[in-house]
């Protein structure tokens, strides 16, 4: 069904694979993992034969389809004037079936809606229904379960489980649909190749963790052996000796094994935030209604400097109005927001609005944060931009790697105070570790939307703020079973 033979892509000078060989056969189900970055969403792409620019044989027979992370652009959508029409244009499906598809993703949404009215999440299950309607031999789905709690995402991975065609899959989720994969292929950047590994999630990551050690094992004995051979060669007196030893050396270090990133110890220094008053932020007695619809009632609380606030409610709440609100982005119906004549705030969305896609990432670091190009380089290497990395542009990055960089751009000002709405959403299991690295390191204060549960209990945040209800309470450890509700 799927061959891909002797692959080899990538931008620029940096490549993404070179001489990659995996095959898929019809109906098996595999699970698709790599760093923000290593090019996943790449390579679906090259097999759905949308990227160009690739050396070697993607051979591919019978039908395929790919959604996308992100919706940014899609000729269908935009020509359907109707969900329904979008979702099923052949009108081959009953409105009852539809619905119960829409519902099992989550999409609470009336088939003669306009669809591209619907925000990038919902667009993205939009995506996803027709393609799961179209029943293609081969399905390649790129991050299906964002946006969904728990019960959404066991419902779409026991849908791809059962799934009579070909599944490739990138997800954070894939213990999800365990047993159900026949193979795992890890892009490994560091050596720009693909490994498969045959077997179930479970098995893919014991295997991995293994070579992990033995990788681990092998660079620790033989940086001992370079050491005792560095104090040897400081010691001889006999240049000849001396030369020869240096050269035994110097060879022996390229045949060290190369550590991947994620075997690496994290360290971030920030700045310190601007000295802010006792209370940066103020909102009282907050309104706020939509066509009549009350969606803030009477809210009334103080940020004072150092709180570390988690905002946590279903989606549709109100979380982002009220992060709105507070950002001045938008008026209160009644009440007022009092904000510190000191108050420098750092906000980071999904949307990543802020960022012109045609500049680099060196570029966009600098002129955010008026760095030079010495720290800038050194200060985007601790979040995964080395080397020709930082003259990527913005447009060709990963969902994870803009989080990654928005997260830079931020953490590396002094801002004061730091709102932040569902950074771990693109975000692997490393991106997510450097970025909560780095908001520990932070100093100034806080406020955080995160249906990740690890993620917020590690800031160890001292306040919530609690949908429906709408008031703020100091944390208490209860409310984390609450944090994963969508």
């Amino acid at each position: 069904m799927l061959n891909v033979r002797n692959l080899s892509f990538g931008f620029g000078a940096r490549p993404l694979y070179e001489g990659v060989n995996f095959r898929v056969s019809k109906g098996q189900k595999v699970g698709l993992v790599g760093p923000n970055g290593s090019g996943k969403s790449t390579l679906l792409s090259i097999i759905r034969g949308e990227e160009e620019g690739y050396t070697g044989d993607v051979e591919l027979t019978g039908t395929v389809a790919l959604v996308p992370q992100e919706i940014k652009h899609d000729p269908e959508m935009d020509k359907a004037s109707v969900v329904r029409d979008y979702v099923d244009p052949d009108k081959r499906y009953e409105d009852y079936k539809i619905k119960k598809m829409l519902n099992g993703l989550e999409l609470d949404v009336e088939l003669n809606h306009d669809p591209k009215t619907l925000s990038g999440g919902q667009k993205t299950k939009l995506a996803l229904a027709r393609a799961l309607f179209q029943s293609p031999d081969l399905l390649l789905l790129d991050e299906p379960t964002n946006f969904m709690d728990v019960a959404g995402k066991n419902w779409v991975m026991n849908f791809l489980a059962e799934y009579d065609g070909a599944v490739i899959v990138i997800s954070h989720d894939l213990e999800l649909m365990d047993n159900a994969l026949d193979k795992v292929l890890a892009i490994s950047p560091h050596n720009s190749s693909v490994e498969e590994y045959t077997g179930t999630y479970s098995d893919y990551t014991r295997l991995k963790s293994e070579k992990d050690e033995r990788t681990k094992r092998e660079l620790r004995i033989k940086s001992l052996h370079l050491k005792k051979a560095e104090e040897r060669y400081q010691n001889m007196r006999t240049v000849p000796a001396k030369a020869v030893l240096r050269r035994k050396i110097e060879r022996e270090r390229l045949t060290l094994p190369e550590a991947p990133q994620e075997l690496k110890k994290i360290k971030i220094s920030l700045p310190t935030p601007k000295r802010v008053g006792e209370l940066p932020l103020k909102a009282s007695e907050i309104s706020k209604s939509f066509e009549g619809q009350v969606v803030l009632e009477s809210i009334d609380f103080s940020v004072i400097r150092g709180d570390k606030i988690a905002i946590i409610g279903k989606n549709g709440s109100g979380k982002s109005t009220l992060i709105k609100i507070l950002l001045g982005m938008l008026e209160p119906d009644k009440g007022e927001v009092v904000r510190n004549d000191d108050l420098s705030v750092g906000y980071y969305s999904q949307e990543f609005e802020t960022f012109d896609f045609e500049k680099t990432v060196l570029e966009t670091f600098c002129e955010f944060t008026n760095k030079d190009e010495g720290y800038a380089r050194g200060f985007l290497g601790k979040f995964l931009f080395s080397g020709d990395k930082v003259f990527q542009t913005i447009g060709s990055l990963s969902g994870g790697e803009k989080t990654r960089l928005s997260i830079a751009v931020l953490t590396a000002q002094d801002n004061n105070l730091l709102i932040l709405d569902e950074p771990t959403t693109y975000l692997d299991v490393l991106s997510q570790r450097i970025i909560l690295e780095a908001l520990k390191e932070y100093q100034g204060t806080m406020v955080i939307v995160s249906h990740t549960t690890e993620f917020v209990e590690e800031l160890k945040p001292n306040k919530a703020f609690i949908f429906p209800e709408q008031r703020m309470v100091l944390w208490d450890p209860k409310y984390l079973e609450r944090v994963t509700e969508i």
